[in-house]
């Protein structure tokens, strides 16, 4: 399965990769009816730094080990080492579009896991993905804008 979202933000691409390298920035860009908890991460990521996170689905907790793979200038990758997903790799990509402004892309490639709790689980969160990446955008620009 592929998923692809792009926006454009007023901010520059320094500004817009900082924000993003900072494990807290997921925190930031969770909607607060998906209520998400770091559990283990650099303040900064980097390639080879994994990070631990919880994330709730209504009274489910769903944990997930990511490790942050390629990160530089231009963005970074996670891959999914532990999770409800039997794959899950995405790529987030960060372009100048002008002297103050930038876009970024995301690009996750995934597959479920054939098994009776966490096949409905990825899938329910694979649904949800253009709804949780319209927040990030929003959140994004909100929170980057305002600088």
């Amino acid at each position: 399965m592929k998923f692809s979202r792009s926006f454009e933000v007023r901010a520059s691409l320094g500004a817009v990769r900082d924000f993003h390298a900072r494990s807290e920035a997921l925190v930031a860009l969770t909607p607060p009816l998906m209520p998400m908890r770091l559990e283990a991460s650099p303040p900064v990521l980097r390639s080879g730094d994994a990070m631990s996170f919880r994330i709730w689905l209504g009274p489910l907790p769903v944990r997930w080990t990511a490790r942050i793979e390629d990160a530089g200038p231009g963005g970074f990758t996670d891959r999914q080492l532990a999770g409800p997903f039997a794959e899950w790799v995405h790529r987030h990509t960060f372009d100048t579009t002008g002297a103050t402004s930038s876009r970024v892309t995301d690009l996750i490639q995934a597959r479920l896991r054939p098994h009776l709790l966490w096949g409905p689980v990825g899938l329910t969160m694979w649904l949800g993905l253009p709804l949780l990446f319209a927040f990030r955008a929003w959140k994004t620009r909100r929170l980057l804008e305002s600088e």
